[in-house]
């Protein structure tokens, strides 16, 4: 205890083992969900479902670990919401790439990253995107996951005269999810802890429940442990440079794309959790910021290699942060949990369908879509930009489409309002890539 006492410096921080070991539990139970919503929707960009759960688990569990450990922060990791759907739904699905170029995609933009984390380009890269697309992307992603999450459930359906329609509604699974929906938004109303993740339960448990009565696709209680860590994707990344450069500029939006959301997502967790633990100075930069940034970046290769979408922080860290945690061992015990979690990799996965995991989506969606409030709709600038990005990722069904299109917005509005020269360089260049990523003869949606 001694060591673990001078290591994480819970003395000096106001904390003890016990409190912190509370905090990872807690902070592991908010982000429980990940494990059956990432192989889901992993699975529909082609990848085997029980591969994906294992480096998913095993992604979180490195990724965290190391973050405890290098930075001690009480930040733990694992695959992100909204970037697995930009992997899944527009990288693999919009723009046909497979699942093995998508992966050789992650990890490059991890690799960047870990550049950016290590030579103080971080901050030049911050200052460079406007507050208002940083906020208007965030808010934009959760209405796609969301959108997402309602299509998968069969809610939502393809309609010939209008696009979309409502789905059959006397559909049992149809109805469990909207039973799960309406369950989890009374948990989040009612701030029950890991609210998602309870409402995921719950809903699986009502399913097994219509299942053993009879209803059909309902989820199944199958094995509980196993020891067949399955990681067939492994490697695989290695597998998708040629097809990933076959055309440059895509190659170059879809990295940025993934590097875009990680790295921002990344950077708003940290700052809203370090403020929580107070390692936000009085010049309002967050201490250690580097290492943390180079735990994120180092779990995003990680998760490439061994097989799954960008490993970032997770918001979720907020709750163990709620109950007492303020060093990385809250992380590192959120880590050994996830590495725990593989033992029961039959149970997840029984209990796991899209009936399940659609009112995580949807609800994770709402809390991204409160991003919104934050952006001035006052100003014609920022309400345009915001606006294209956010209905331009729903409509295209392309989170990269809609990053395009609300940079080439916002740059048309600023130079249509006299303001050209208050245009970011790195904004200029992104405008550039994005203009000839449209132009370009070879994408096809």
């Amino acid at each position: 205890m001694k060591f673990l006492d001078s290591y994480f410096h819970l003395s000096e921080k106001g904390t003890n083992v016990r409190t912190e070991i509370i905090a990872g539990i807690t902070t592991f139970l908010a982000m429980a969900y990940i494990l059956g919503v990432n192989p889901m929707i992993l699975s529909d960009a082609g990848m085997d479902i029980e591969s994906v759960f294992t480096a998913t688990a095993l992604s979180a569990a490195v990724a965290s670990i190391i973050m405890g450990i290098l930075a001690n922060y009480p930040v733990a990791l694992a695959a992100g919401m909204g970037v697995n759907a930009l992997f899944a739904y527009t990288i693999c699905g919009a723009m046909g790439y497979s699942w093995e170029a998508a992966l050789a995609a992650v990890f490059l933009s991890g690799v960047v990253f870990v550049v950016v984390s290590i030579t103080g380009v971080r901050k030049m890269i911050i200052d460079a995107i406007p507050v208002q697309l940083k906020l208007a992307i965030g808010a934009g992603i959760g209405f796609f996951i969301a959108f997402v999450g309602l299509k998968n459930a069969a809610i939502i359906i393809a309609n010939e005269s209008t696009f979309v329609g409502i789905g059959n509604f006397s559909d049992p699974t149809v109805l469990l999810s909207i039973f799960g929906i309406l369950v989890t938004i009374a948990c989040v109303v009612k701030k029950v802890p890991a609210a998602v993740f309870v409402g995921l339960i719950v809903t699986a448990i009502v399913g097994v429940i219509l299942g053993v009565a009879g209803f059909e696709n309902m989820p199944v209680l199958g094995g509980v442990f196993s020891f067949d860590f399955k990681l067939n994707a492994a490697g695989a990344f290695m597998n998708g440079f040629t097809e990933l450069f076959a055309n440059p500029f895509n190659a170059i939006v879809v990295i940025f794309s993934f590097l875009f959301v990680d790295f921002f997502d990344t950077a708003g967790t940290l700052v809203a959790v370090g403020t929580e633990v107070g390692l936000v100075n009085q010049k309002g930069e967050l201490e250690g910021a580097e290492k943390a940034l180079l735990a994120d970046s180092i779990g995003t290769v990680f998760g490439a290699v061994i097989g799954t979408s960008t490993v970032t922080s997770f918001v979720e860290s907020s709750s163990g942060v709620q109950v007492g945690g303020k060093t990385g061992l809250t992380a590192v015990t959120t880590g050994v949990l996830f590495l725990l979690s593989m033992l029961i990799s039959p149970l997840i996965l029984g209990l796991i369908t899209n009936a399940v995991t659609a009112p995580a989506l949807v609800v994770v969606g709402v809390m991204m879509a409160r991003q919104m409030k934050g952006i001035d709709w006052d100003n014609m600038i920022y309400a345009v930009s915001a606006f294209v990005t956010i209905i331009s990722m729903i409509l295209t069904y392309s989170i990269s489409n809609g990053i395009a299109f609300g940079f080439v917005a916002y740059t048309v509005a600023m130079i249509s309002a006299g303001k050209a020269k208050e245009i970011h360089p790195t904004v200029w260049a992104l405008m550039v890539i994005f203009v000839l990523y449209f132009a370009s003869p070879y994408l096809s949606f």
